[in-house]
């Protein structure tokens, strides 16, 4: 799996627990859950936590936004049964950090959640048993003024109705770019170098955020870690297990990307790193995945 921080003690108005379900496509023929099938369980947490918190009303009401800026996600290998609901944990912490000089350099807002699901398979046919972990997630949200002039979209205090002005936690936020390291103990079997396809955005990719979705960037790295995976002549009978991702910049409409990513071997497992790149060849999002057979 890749790193992120423990999970803290949530106090009461900071933490959910819901009852969702699940796709088809969430769980794999095999009955293990697949990466994408977590980041959605996040919704009850905003529903009955964070958009009811009067910090976080105050915070939008002033044009202040937890941005997501990084998701680390992880699956087990528990199997849990599609056609059952799913219970989520989680909850969210305000943290800051500093730079080199000592001072409050960024705020994030901090959110952590599991996903249990009723033990067993459909195929072949189990009985569901009692709730298991099936997926994990942390994602780091970093406070911002989106639509305030350049230079004036940093936040480093909240105004204090609701939230602490400089919340107390720290959280020595890692840089985007090491979502492209190999984990430790890897081993790279290859070069960086461009994926076979262009990726060309429409309107099917994007949110009411109006821009392509952030989840939309892992599918396409996923499936340019299949090309690789393929031209390498592995097997194919592997699922995405963990990803670990940093945003850089938003795509829109009619914006094209290509993955650029290196494989690596890491104790018999496979797995990828690397990044999606505008026109530019400026990055996008930076991504990691472990695969599992």
């Amino acid at each position: 799996m890749f790193p992120a921080p423990p999970t803290p003690e949530f106090p009461p108005e900071a933490r959910a627990v819901t009852a969702g379900h699940l796709r088809y496509e969430d769980v794999a023929q095999d009955g293990r859950l697949i990466p994408l099938a977590v980041p959605p369980a996040l919704g009850g947490l905003w529903r009955e936590a964070v958009t009811r918190h009067p910090g976080a009303r105050s915070a939008q009401a002033s044009g202040v936004i937890p941005i997501l800026t990084r998701l680390t996600i992880g699956t087990t290998e528990q199997h849990v049964r599609v056609d059952r609901p799913i219970e989520s944990r989680a909850g969210f912490e305000l943290a800051h950090d500093l730079d080199d000089t000592g001072a409050v350099a960024r705020l994030f807002m901090n959110v952590w959640c599991e996903v249990h699901g009723a033990a067993g398979r459909i195929v072949p046919r189990e009985p569901a048993g009692p709730l298991a972990l099936a997926g994990t997630l942390f994602a780091e949200h970093t406070f911002t003024r989106p639509f305030a002039p350049p230079g004036q979209r940093r936040v480093t205090q909240l105004d204090g109705q609701g939230y602490p002005t400089v919340p107390p936690a720290r959280y020595p936020a890692p840089t985007a770019t090491s979502a492209m390291d190999a984990p430790a103990g890897a081993t790279w079997l290859d070069e960086l170098s461009p994926d076979t396809a262009d990726v060309c955005f429409t309107l099917d990719q994007t949110d009411s955020n109006q821009h392509v979705n952030s989840l939309v960037y892992v599918r396409v790295f996923v499936d340019a870690v299949q090309r690789r995976v393929a031209q390498l002549g592995k097997s194919l009978r592997v699922r995405s297990r963990a990803v670990d991702i940093a945003y850089r910049k938003p795509c829109f409409a009619g914006d094209r990307v290509r993955v650029q990513l290196r494989m690596f071997d890491l104790a018999g497992q496979l797995g990828a790193a690397g990044l999606v790149a505008g026109d530019d060849g400026k990055a996008r999002s930076y991504v990691r995945v472990l695969l599992s057979e």
